[in-house]
């Protein structure tokens, strides 16, 4: 391969497997709570004085809306609150954890990274998303035990048609 495209085809590289991560930790039917931190879209004016925090508050703002939304969607109780807060910290952490591990990968210069590099990467991001499945499902199942029968199925309809097209809904 010509030294000029060496460079490209390793960011090319890290950025699939960024790109891979995120989409394993995007919408999925059982645990939309993950896409806390996939897919974040601005909803205020970026800052020119500090981008990265500008960045950090957007997807931390993010979680926030999608926390608050699955808070309505699901029809928490106020009796429901002390499992719900469980379940949106952990969906905090998750967004956390995952915007650390990002983070820090961004800091590998592409050009440096080889195949295997390119391969812990995608691991490290798929074990993140596994780990952060297990600490939202633990914190779900407290809540979900707690629901009507009513909410449970509300709650099993909120999750089947997560990420689908609302066309495609009811």
């Amino acid at each position: 391969m010509p030294a000029s495209i060496r460079p490209l085809v390793l960011t090319l590289s890290l950025s699939r497997s960024v790109a891979v991560a995120a989409l394993l930790s995007a919408p999925l039917a059982a645990a939309p709570f993950l896409a806390a931190h996939a897919q974040t879209a601005p909803t205020t004016q970026p800052s020119t004085a500090n981008p990265a925090a500008t960045a950090a508050d957007e997807r931390a703002e993010t979680v926030e809306q999608r926390i608050t939304k699955l808070h309505q969607e699901l029809k928490v109780t106020p009796d429901q609150e002390k499992k719900w807060n469980d379940v949106a910290q952990a969906m905090r952490d998750n967004a956390a954890n995952m915007q650390k591990l990002v983070a820090e990968k961004k800091k590998q210069a592409p050009q440096e990274m080889t195949a295997i590099d390119d391969l812990e990467t995608y691991q490290k991001f798929a074990q993140q998303h596994v780990d952060g499945l297990k600490n939202l499902t633990s914190s779900f199942k407290s809540l979900y035990g707690s629901m009507s029968d009513q909410q449970k199925k509300n709650a099993d309809q909120v999750f089947a048609n997560f990420g689908r097209p609302a066309a495609n809904k009811g």
